[in-house]
């Protein structure tokens, strides 16, 4: 059977379609190889959500094009991007042999197997007619019957609990990529999680549109608090994260939920987005800075030593200087663990591309600039407050910086969006939860020693 190279672009989401695809591939006799030099087939798994997306996964897809050396070496082209772009696609970029939308991750291996049959490089009869049609092919919700290829670390592995959103941000689109909220069986999930369990996951990371929007459509089903009682009582993972949670969702009780479960990881991702009243409400964002500033409040007189981690957008129409020193303030006063800054964009369909009042794109710049130097303090005065701390830390293996180094993360570290533990001394492997000392700080990074008394 013919072999595949898959890249996966975009948020941990897409890369669990991606490994599912994969799983599938492989389960078909197709064999997956690391070098796009060595495959029959290079498959892109694309991100369409913002423009910055769409223009990494245009280049990636150019990239491959320009390996291709063969002309019997097809290229196909899935996910988002080609959800949003539809037909517009199949005209701009007439290399690529087959475009495949988000809902048919489940169909992979009997669409590449009609192209491999094919016997041309052409896309598929009816191709841009199915983009039209996307409504009649059902919404995809991923299942524990599918077959799924980490391409994580065996240590640690993506549990995605819905698809879809019911939230209608002014700036986002996913809504209309991905669909309504759409939530998985608890006894689904639950077997699935056994599954990664067995197969030795030490950390699992619990991630959706809305992780808090979980059971919202399951008339009478169960929520999110079910389904971390559930983890807790089936399997032994020993770290449960939670990604992407909707600020004014989060309650005392699933606050006080992880402050009893030690396996519950005290890490709060709340992407608030703003803390303008006006901005906010232009977002079609439900709270306020009031709400924001307590809820932040309520984390930390609970639950002592949480990470709270956040999102902001700047460059917002509308958004005056005032707007951003109320922000600036705010994380001045709440000093959050972890932020990211970025700078907003006009994404056509979205409701916020015809607000007026837009902000130039160099303005932008500086505002997301004035506060990622602001967080950058905030962030290394946090850092500097650890050193001399014993911290567990679970090992990712030899760091990418050097080969003297080994790497991992702690508890307050998410992966893939965090800073990272540089181990300088002392002995493990990839997977082992291991006592570290923190030696020295840095505004992202730690590094320490590992502690064997």
């Amino acid at each position: 059977m013919a072999t595949v190279h898959l890249t996966s672009l975009g948020c941990p989401k897409n890369l669990v379609d991606s490994e599912v695809m994969l799983g599938l591939l492989l389960e078909q006799g197709f064999t997956p190889v690391s070098e796009p030099e060595e495959a029959d087939i290079l498959l892109v798994n694309t991100c369409g959500f913002i423009q910055s997306a769409v223009e990494e996964g245009i280049d990636t897809i150019l990239g491959l094009i320009e390996l291709r050396k063969n002309p019997t070496v097809r290229v196909v082209v899935t996910g988002c991007m080609v959800k949003r772009y539809g037909a517009d696609l199949v005209k701009e970029l007439p290399e690529v042999d087959l475009f495949l939308g988000t809902e048919e991750v489940a169909t992979i291996a009997d669409r590449l197997r009609a192209l491999a049959a094919g016997g041309s490089c052409a896309v598929l009869p009816g191709a841009a007619d199915r983009f039209r049609e996307q409504g009649e092919i059902p919404p995809f919700l991923m299942n524990s019957e599918l077959p799924r290829r980490l391409a994580t670390p065996t240590h640690r592995a993506y549990l995605k609990v819905t698809e879809g959103c019911d939230n209608r941000c002014s700036y986002c689109l996913i809504p209309s990529i991905r669909g309504d909220l759409r939530s998985r069986a608890l006894p689904d999930i639950l077997r699935e999680a056994r599954g990664l369990a067995a197969a030795g996951v030490k950390e699992l990371t619990l991630v959706a549109q809305d992780l808090t929007a979980y059971g919202l459509d399951l008339r009478g089903g169960p929520k999110l608090a079910d389904l971390l009682h559930g983890l807790l009582r089936d399997t032994d993972i020993p770290w449960i994260r939670l990604l992407y949670l909707y600020p004014s969702r989060v309650k005392s009780d699933l606050i006080a939920l992880v402050a009893e479960q030690p396996r519950i990881l005290p890490y709060f991702d709340l992407p608030f987005q703003h803390v303008s009243d006006r901005v906010l409400k232009a977002m079609n964002r439900p709270y306020g800075e009031a709400m924001i500033r307590e809820l932040v409040g309520e984390i930390r007189r609970l639950l002592p030593g949480a990470t709270i981690r956040s999102t902001f957008m700047v460059g917002f129409p509308g958004e005056e200087e005032e707007d951003l020193e109320r922000l600036a303030a705010f994380m001045a006063d709440c000093r959050l663990d972890h932020v990211g800054i970025f700078t907003y964009f006009n994404e056509e369909g979205c409701a916020a591309s015809v607000l007026p009042r837009q902000c130039p794109d160099e303005l932008k710049e500086r505002r997301r600039d004035r506060l990622m130097a602001l967080q950058a303090e905030i962030s290394l005065a946090a850092n500097q407050a650890r050193v001399g701390r014993v911290e567990e830390v679970l090992v990712e293996g030899v760091s990418g910086e050097s080969e003297l180094l080994l790497e991992g993360r702690t508890r307050h570290q998410a992966p893939e969006v965090d800073g990272c533990v540089y181990i300088a001394d002392g002995q493990c492997r990839a997977g082992d939860l291991v006592r570290v000392k923190i030696t020295e700080a840095h505004p992202y990074d730690l590094v320490g020693e590992i502690v064997t008394d």
